[in-house]
């Protein structure tokens, strides 16, 4: 049991500095640490919990100004998306699920990150907007992942640093508290969780507010190179977990 407490501690800690630093990412550098030892359903409702906790810290501390029609189809389409994500993970094979999202990651985001003129994407507008958005929610009803891809669309479609920040960090702030709901209300959140969740909540506080220092002092360019890396590492970090796991069977 106290070998759970350290590995849940560990990766709050080390999920909650890089939530801070670039305002998403808390699921996937989670659930590279909890994937070794946590049971997945357990492992993405403390993944969503601390998330939350995590953005809402971060919200506090790290506001922007920003055009809000840019957020709204994105948060429409995680509505939507949200419900069938909370849905899905019972029947979601998610070794399959980290596989495919780890080679997506692997394969496009150094692609980017090489590139020294990122090709920027102008066409779809609010529609496709909100098709990112449904993926968003989606992924953040299987397990606190809702930022992974509208990250990915707003470095294609070209945010400044701070208008990706504001957008990513509120529209994580909508979704992750909506899935949680559903989750609390589903039954699928048991008394047993309970000291879990106020563990990773505790060990999520300080370094999401360091992070979150550390980000205001970062220019354009090492934000764009900082969210890519990320994203990189974390598809990396998934691969590993779950192509044992697929090998094995």
């Amino acid at each position: 049991m106290q070998a759970l407490y350290v590995y849940v501690i560990v990766g709050a800690v080390l999920a909650g500095f890089v939530q801070g630093l670039s305002g998403f990412a808390f699921g996937l550098v989670a659930m590279s640490v909890w994937a070794w030892t946590l049971e997945p359903q357990l492992a993405a409702v403390l993944a969503l919990f601390g998330a939350l906790t995590g953005q809402v810290i971060a919200a506090v501390t790290v506001r922007r100004a920003f055009d809000k029609s840019l957020l709204w189809p994105f948060v429409l389409g995680g509505l939507v998306g949200v419900p069938f994500g909370v849905w899905l993970l019972p029947h979601l094979d998610l070794v399959v699920f980290k596989v495919c999202l780890g080679t997506l990651l692997v394969l496009w985001c150094p692609a980017m990150l090489m590139s020294q003129h990122l090709p920027k994407i102008t066409f779809g507008g609010r529609v496709a907007d909100g098709i990112v958005g449904a993926i968003g929610g989606a992924m953040a009803g299987i397990g606190g992942f809702s930022g992974t891809i509208p990250t990915l669309w707003c470095t294609l479609r070209g945010f400044q640093r701070d208008t990706q920040r504001a957008v990513i960090q509120n529209f994580n702030l909508s979704m992750l508290m909506v899935a949680f709901a559903i989750h609390l209300f589903s039954g699928s959140i048991v008394p047993s969780m309970v000291p879990l969740l106020g563990l990773v909540a505790l060990a999520v506080a300080v370094p999401v507010l360091l992070g979150a220092r550390l980000y205001i002092g970062i220019s354009e360019t090492a934000f764009r190179k900082l969210v890519l890396g990320l994203l990189t590492a974390s598809g990396v970090a998934m691969l590993a977990s779950a192509v044992p796991a697929l090998l094995q069977r």
